[in-house]
């Protein structure tokens, strides 16, 4: 048995970012079905917060991170679709990414293309991953076609910038909202064909001037609380709002019946989890997605980099919302 030291990023008891711990960590050989990778850079995602906050309680102590990129050091057995020395990134289950080595499930490790770096991998997987679940299979009754609306809330976000991209691809129409006008600016850049200053505007009443007052065909939500009421209002009849975020707080409880006379309207709460739950469905997926970054239709945009020992401030400045774009963990 081979038996490696990895610095890693640990809780101990739910909180804020000063909770966020440096460790030395014992990495053996992978097991079954696993492989041990060690990182070359590590993705940062809203999600971490709500798993360090307790949001979304887990067992503890807890190593922190759900998405990085590197190198197969070694491959357990059953793993057929890695071999040591491949190039990989993953967004994944269990957390654990805050780290330079690490054992894992293999199943959500996808190889990376050679066209695409270290970096770019690291910050793409999780939220390029969401983007596409989000805009391919997480769509209204009767689909997405060609110009249709869509509304995107914090579209200057990680994976709003993809989804701009992405949309644009489509031949989507996405009103983005943001919290500034630089930020609004920035989603424009990458595709969006409105985006709304949600600080200084009224974001409905955008939307419905914008789609003659029609509303839009869906709404994909990772704001949560403080968007949820407008977000309803403007959908068209049958429309669904698709929620898959609490970055102001969870939405509160309402009542089904409200649904009806907003126009017989639709909710999902997803959860990238729910699409990676098998090897197919991971790799399937994740061509989608190196398919439009490698095309060019796509690009990632890293606009913040923090060194593992400061990943306490790069929580600080994530939950601040002072981030756009893609944040990596460098090593």
């Amino acid at each position: 048995m081979t038996q490696a030291t990895s610095r890693a990023i640990q809780i101990t008891q739910y909180g804020g970012p000063e909770q966020l711990q440096p460790v030395q960590v014992t990495v053996g050989d992978p097991g079954a079905g696993e492989v041990r990778i060690r990182h070359k850079a590590i993705g940062l995602n809203f999600i971490d917060v709500y798993q360090r906050s307790g949001l979304y309680a887990l067992p503890l102590p807890l190593q922190m991170g759900m998405e990085a990129s590197g190198v197969v050091e070694a491959v357990g057995p059953g793993v057929t679709h890695l071999q040591v020395g491949d190039r990989v990134a993953y967004a994944s289950q269990p957390p654990g990414s805050y780290c330079e080595v690490r054992v894992m499930p293999a199943k959500c490790v996808c190889r990376l293309p050679d066209a695409i770096d270290f970096e770019t991998g690291a910050a793409m997987m999780l939220k390029g991953l969401t983007a596409q679940y989000l805009l391919k299979k997480t769509l209204p009754q009767g689909g997405l076609q060609a110009g249709d609306f869509v509304l995107f809330h914090a579209a200057a976000g990680g994976v709003g910038l993809i989804a701009c991209q992405w949309a644009k691809a489509l031949g989507l129409r996405l009103i983005g909202t943001a919290g500034s006008d630089a930020k609004c600016a920035l989603a424009l850049q990458h595709g969006a064909s409105h985006a709304v200053n949600y600080r200084t505007d009224d974001f409905q009443a955008r939307v419905k001037d914008i789609t003659g007052g029609q509303g839009v065909k869906v709404v994909y939500d990772s704001v949560g609380k403080d968007t949820w009421d407008k977000s309803l209002d403007c959908l068209a009849p049958f429309g669904l709002m698709a929620s898959f975020g609490n970055a102001s707080g969870p939405v509160a409880p309402f009542s089904p019946g409200i649904l009806g006379p907003k126009g017989s309207i639709y909710v999902t709460r997803q959860t990238l989890f729910s699409h990676i739950a098998t090897r197919e469905s991971t790799q399937a997926m994740a061509d989608d997605l190196f398919a439009v970054v490698t095309s060019g239709q796509v690009k990632i945009r890293i606009d913040q980099r923090y060194p593992l020992a400061q990943v306490q401030q790069a929580h600080i400045d994530l939950e601040a919302r002072k981030t756009t774009g893609c944040t990596i963990i460098t090593l």
